[in-house]
Parts: C-alpha cells; sequence; structure tokens
C-alpha cells in the first residue's frame, strides 16, 4: 500500500467510519499518517493523596470509598465519587460519563491521572483518566500522542489505525536528496513518520519533528522560488507618472499618514513609476493603516488609465472593502469605478460584472477567489493587491497575476513576523513595514486571568453591553468531540444564552458556516443587531466592527502569541476605550509567562519577537499555529533556525539544478508537482 491508498483499505474501516475521519480531512493513508499528535501526555509514578500540587497535572494511587452519586443538572449527568489514600481523599467527578457508576466500585483501586486544584482543604479532580495499576505502570515515563479528534474517533482508535497504517505502507520514497539528510542528521522519511506518532524517547521525538519541520519549509520555499520568476528584474510594461489625485485625498483625509505610513507609500510610488515592476510586501500591525496605503496605491493606477484589482480571502472582507472604496469615492471625488466579485453573486450579476471588466467600464475589481475564475477578462490589469496574502496559495496569486501580464503586485499581511524571517518567507518581495499605531487609537487594556474569572468577565461584558458596546468571545473548536477539553462555540453560546441577560442577542460563528450564513451574521453584527459575537478564530482577518470593545478568548495558552495579537486587533478600531481578557486554561507559570507578553504589550512585532524567544524545542507541540501558514508540523518562530537553514539549502540546490533535472532530484521534483497540484489544483 502507499499513500494515495483509501483508508478504507485498511482492515476495520468501513464507509460509516470513513465518514468520521473526512471531517479529519482523511481520507487516504498519506493522509492519516500525517496527522500528527498536537501533543504528547507523560505519565510520572502516582504518588500519595498527601503529595498532590494546589493544582496542576498529577496522579495518585487510591481506592474507591464510597458508592458513587449520580445527578442530574442542566441536562447533563453529573458522577461524582470519593477515592484516597490513608494520608487523604479526593472528590472527583465525570461529566457525561454516567456508565462509570458500574466501574466505581467501592473498594476498587485505580490511578486517577488528571488536573488538580483545591478548594479550601478539599482537593478535586475532574474528568481524570483512570487505569488499573498495572496498565499505568507501563505507561510510566513514556510519551502518549494526543491528536485532535472528532465526535465517534477516540484518540485510542486514531492511534490504533495510524500504527496499522504505518505497517502497512511499503515503499515510501524518500524525495529530499541525500546530502541534506546526512548533512542535518535527519532519520529517514518512515523513521520520521513512525517516530513522531509513538517515540522511544523525547530525544527521538524532537529528530523527527525536525526533520518533518524542515521538510515543511523546504517544499513551502522550493515552491515559492521554483514558480516565482525575478519580477524586480523586469521591465516596467505598466510604467505610471505620479498624480494630483493621491495628494488631494491625503490631504482630505480626516488624519495625517503616520511617518512610516508615508514612507511605505512613497517605496510603492517610486516602484509603480520606476523603471522596474513593483513586487511588494506591505506588513503593517494589525490597525497600522496598511488599507490606506492599499487604496493610493490603486488610486495612482486607476488615475493613470489603467485596472487594478484587490484579492481578499474572505467574503466578508472583500464587502467591507468594496464598501470602503465605494464611501470614499463619493466622499472625496475619486475617479474610482469598483465593482464586488465574490461567490455569492447570482449568475446574472457575475455575468454583467465579468462584461463590464471585460470592456473596462469598472476600472477597479474587489472580490475573493471568484477572481481567479477563467473567465474572469480585464481590459488592462496594471496592479494587483493581495490582502491578507498567507491565506492564498503561490499559484492562486501567480494567476490573478498573468491576467494582466508582467502587472504590478502589492501583497499586504498583518501577522506580525520578524523583518529575518519575512525575508526568508517572501524572499522574491521588497518588504515595506507600518510599525507604528495612528496616534489617535486608545490602547487596548488587556488582563490575562485564569478560569475563576469567567463570572466577572460575563458581568462585565454584560455592563459594556448596556453602555452600548459589542464583544467577541474566541473559542478554538467549532463543536465539542475534537478537543474535548477546549471550548466550542456551539456548546458555549448554548450556554452564554444562560448566564447573560436575557435581553442581549448572542450569535456564534464559525468557518464550517455556508458562506451567505457567515456574510449574514456578520452585517448583523456590524449593524449592532447582535451584540456578543461567539466565534472561531474566522474573525481574526480583517473584520472592521468599531463599536466592538471587548475581546475575550477562551484557552489562551493553546494559541500562538501572533494568532492572540491578531484576534485582539479586532477591537479598538473605534473611539471607545477597549479591553482584552485572555483566560488562561493551564495556569502555570510558563502559560502565564507566555501570556504576560500580550498583557503588558501591543505591539505586534515585539511579540513576535518574544515569542521567537521564549519557545523552544520543549514547546513544539500542543500550541495552535497562528494561522499565519498552513504548516502541519512547523512553526515559523520556534523552528527559525530550521527556516534559515531550509531557505539557504533551497537556494543553493536551485543555483546547481534550477529545472530540477538531476537524476538525483527526480523524487524531489515530483513530491514538489504533487504538493503543488494538491494545494492549488494546478500542475507546474
Amino acid at each position: 500500500m502507499n499513500f494515495s491508498c483509501k483508508i478504507t483499505e485498511l482492515k476495520g474501516i468501513g464507509e460509516k467510519n470513513a465518514l468520521l475521519f473526512q471531517k479529519l480531512n482523511i481520507e487516504t493513508l498519506g493522509e492519516l499518517v500525517h496527522h500528527f499528535p498536537r501533543d504528547f501526555e507523560t505519565y510520572q509514578d502516582a504518588c500519595k493523596v498527601c503529595q498532590l500540587p494546589d493544582s496542576g497535572r498529577a496522579a495518585f494511587l487510591g481506592r474507591i470509598t464510597k458508592e458513587p452519586s449520580l445527578l442530574r443538572r442542566n441536562g447533563k449527568s453529573v458522577l461524582s465519587v470519593q477515592a484516597g489514600d490513608e494520608t487523604g481523599s479526593v472528590k472527583i467527578t465525570y461529566f457525561n460519563m454516567p456508565y462509570l457508576k458500574k466501574t466505581l466500585k467501592p473498594g476498587s483501586i485505580y490511578v486517577f491521572s488528571g488536573n488538580v486544584h483545591k478548594k479550601g482543604v478539599q482537593c478535586l479532580m475532574e474528568q481524570p483518566k483512570l487505569f488499573k495499576p498495572e496498565e499505568y505502570a507501563e505507561l510510566v515515563d513514556s510519551l502518549q500522542p494526543v491528536y485532535a479528534k472528532t465526535k465517534g474517533l477516540s484518540n485510542d482508535t486514531l492511534k490504533k489505525y495510524i500504527k496499522k497504517a504505518l505497517e502497512v505502507l511499503e515503499n515510501i520514497p524518500e524525495h529530499l536528496p541525500y546530502e541534506l539528510i546526512e548533512k542535518y542528521g535527519f532519520p529517514s522519511y518512515i523513521e520520521a513518520l513512525k517516530a513522531i506518532h509513538n517515540p522511544d524517547s523525547r530525544e527521538e521525538m524532537v529528530l523527527a519533528r525536525k526533520r518533518l519541520a524542515y521538510e515543511e519549509f523546504f517544499f513551502f520555499i522550493l515552491s515559492i522560488k521554483y514558480l516565482k520568476e525575478d519580477l524586480q528584474a523586469k521591465e516596467n510594461s505598466h510604467a505610471m507618472i505620479p498624480t494630483a489625485h493621491t495628494e488631494r485625498l491625503m490631504e482630505a483625509l480626516p488624519y495625517r499618514l503616520t511617518d512610516s505610513q508615508k514612507k511605505a507609500w512613497k517605496e510603492i510610488e517610486e516602484d509603480l513609476c520606476g523603471g522596474g515592476t513593483l513586487n511588494r510586501l506591505l506588513q503593517g500591525d494589525v490597525g497600522s493603516g496598511k488599507t490606506i496605503i492599499a487604496l493610493l496605491s490603486l488610486l495612482l493606477c486607476i488615475s493613470n488609465g489603467y485596472q487594478g484589482a484587490l484579492m481578499a480571502p474572505t467574503e466578508v472582507l472583500a464587502v467591507q472593502h468594496y464598501e470602503t472604496v465605494s464611501q470614499m469615492t463619493k466622499e472625496y471625488g475619486l475617479p474610482f469605478c469598483p465593482v464586488l466579485l465574490v461567490g455569492s453573486l447570482t449568475a446574472k450579476g457575475k455575468r454583467e460584472a465579468k462584461e463590464k471588466i471585460r470592456d473596462g467600464s469598472y476600472n477597479l475589481v474587489i472580490g475573493t477567489h471568484a477572481l481567479l475564475e477563467d473567465n474572469v477578462e480585464f481590459q488592462e490589469l496594471a496592479l494587483v493587491v493581495t490582502d491578507e496574502q498567507h491565506r492564498f496559495g503561490v499559484a492562486q496569486r501567480e494567476k490573478l497575476t498573468k491576467k494582466g501580464g508582467d502587472v504590478h503586485t502589492l501583497v499586504m499581511s498583518a501577522t506580525p513576523i520578524p523583518r529575518s524571517l519575512a525575508i526568508i518567507l517572501y524572499g522574491e518581495l521588497a518588504v515595506s513595514t507600518i510599525p507604528e499605531l495612528p496616534k489617535n487609537r486608545l490602547p487596548i487594556k488587556n488582563c490575562v486571568v485564569g478560569t475563576n474569572f469567567r463570572k466577572k468577565a460575563y458581568e462585565f461584558i454584560e455592563a459594556q453591553v448596556k453602555e452600548g458596546r459589542q464583544a467577541y468571545i474566541i473559542c478554538p473548536m467549532v463543536e465539542s468531540g475534537v478537543m474535548d477539553e477546549l471550548e466550542n462555540v456551539v456548546d458555549y453560546a448554548k450556554d452564554l444564552k444562560k448566564e447573560l441577560d436575557a435581553s442581549i442577542q448572542i450569535e456564534y460563528l464559525h468557518g464550517k458556516m455556508p458562506p451567505s450564513k457567515k456574510n449574514q451574521i456578520m452585517e448583523e453584527f456590524s449593524k449592532g443587531n447582535i451584540q456578543v459575537l461567539v466565534s472561531t478564530t474566522v474573525i481574526e482577518v480583517g473584520i472592521n466592527v468599531p463599536n466592538a470593545a471587548v475581546m475575550m478568548v477562551e484557552n489562551a495558552d493553546r494559541f500562538g502569541l501572533a494568532a492572540l495579537h491578531q484576534l485582539r486587533g479586532r477591537v479598538g478600531r473605534g473611539s471607545h476605550q477597549s479591553y482584552c481578557i485572555f483566560i488562561d486554561t493551564k495556569e502555570n507559570k510558563h502559560s502565564r509567562e507566555r501570556l504576560d507578553i500580550l498583557n503588558h504589550s501591543n505591539d505586534g512585532f515585539f511579540i513576535a519577537n518574544e515569542d521567537l524567544r521564549l519557545r523552544g524545542p520543549g514547546d513544539l507541540l500542543g500550541i495552535l499555529q497562528s494561522g499565519s501558514f498552513s504548516f502541519r508540523i512547523a512553526d515559523i518562530y520556534a523552528d527559525s533556525q530550521m527556516l534559515t537553514g531550509a531557505s539557504e539549502d533551497v537556494n543553493r540546490l536551485l543555483r546547481e539544478d534550477r529545472a530540477l533535472e538531476k537524476e538525483s532530484h527526480v523524487l524531489l521534483k515530483k513530491r514538489l508537482l504533487m504538493q503543488m497540484e494538491k494545494e492549488h489544483g494546478k500542475t507546474i
């Protein structure tokens, strides 16, 4: 069997089970073995009750001392049991696990492993794992993988079938050049896959992860370099001249551009009017004012008689850009004739829009992936601006830019990346940075708190809503069953309605909703008809609701700092004081140290560099990624040295064999082309 075989070819997985795996985007054996652990559990020797910590993870060997009691509360079953030893007792609670009542008989001895906390003199555990003493003894000092799962697929089931898949996979090719494997002392590809799922030691896991992370960086950078020609060296085929329109707009704005905005605009204007082709990354912190720089660039393009395009990753953001441009066109008398091109348009609306784009009636096209359709043709496209560019594949951006020949390209990103990493990741782009915020912005007030602060947080949100403000509450999961210990938007929104005043309108939002539903909810939130929005990180990209003044992030300890900073950027956009509440569920020294960086700074670039400093080999798994790149296991901050090495290796390889035609590069090229076809739907 090979990576492309369907998982139903594994004994034990039928069509019914396969549907559960599909929820995790697993359909083939290759996708199954690349479903990497999100964390590893370690099991220490079980201790006495008197040795249990005040809080944190621990295990104790105890005897059930009383008959369990089973109650129903708010539609949930609550099973309580007392267990202990000669040094003390622990009250243990299980939610929605009534079947354990038959197992937890008085006198039975088990090892209970889970999070401990103390309330006065009482020691408490909720949902601890249950082991027979001999079972637990085998786990001590081992690394047990923990996977993202879904309802109906347990961690043990995933572990079982991943192990089976690794046993039956044959002839897995080694696509990295041998000299690179030797240079870094990497295990083979199949050995790395086996070790990441079932390591014999932490050292083996770290080395396997290093190999797999390096590979992700290597092929990511190779795809960019292999596809991208050096646009800076090309002659400017859409030369422009400075016009009075841009100067008049800057003078008419109700605010003055910051010094870094002026510098970025000057660099872009010089590129557009110079001898070469603009190919630049505009990187700015959340709320730094990148959009006005993009609009000045498009204004220069349109006032020179060309067409421009602005591509956003979501329909909600595209609509916001369209409304902003339309309003400014009317208010300042700008020469824009904009059109919105998104997937939800009617067939007739799309057809009419495409006709007017083709004949030049519309000089600015704002949209989503719909701009990439083959039948979207321009009369003379000269500038393409891509917002939140990391949300698009390399081939997708290339497809749009080729609609106008050698067009100028401006890509924008609010993901705070240290400049050293940006140069590697966007090596073909010149980089302009806007590190400062507009001077009229009130700094966001932050706090990092434990779960016992939730009630006060709800009271604060309620008070803010009564003053006319709105709030976001972020949960990492869409629904229960994927990572059961993390909050999910569906259940959270339901429970929140019981906590807040009945007059407060609460809705939830997540990425699996149909686009029309997402747009409807965001529109209602923008209008103020929804006061509290419970959402996944789908709102991190460019949503602009100035009246939203509170951001509360559940399980904040499970996110990368860059993701948290992006989320925080959804508030503080209006004239009111804004607040961000980070709920730390781990409540240990390390998670508090990380989150305190956000607590004491609103500077995205400082946060990115601190994240890079703090995160090391012991922190490689178990933190949700920043959302900036679709890496399964690599991390641009913790693995920055590997990223640098991979970049240097790709440059050297392409200098020696640009077309990847050497015999030693045949498998490498095959893997690259397969990956790009899968990710971008394009054969190179």
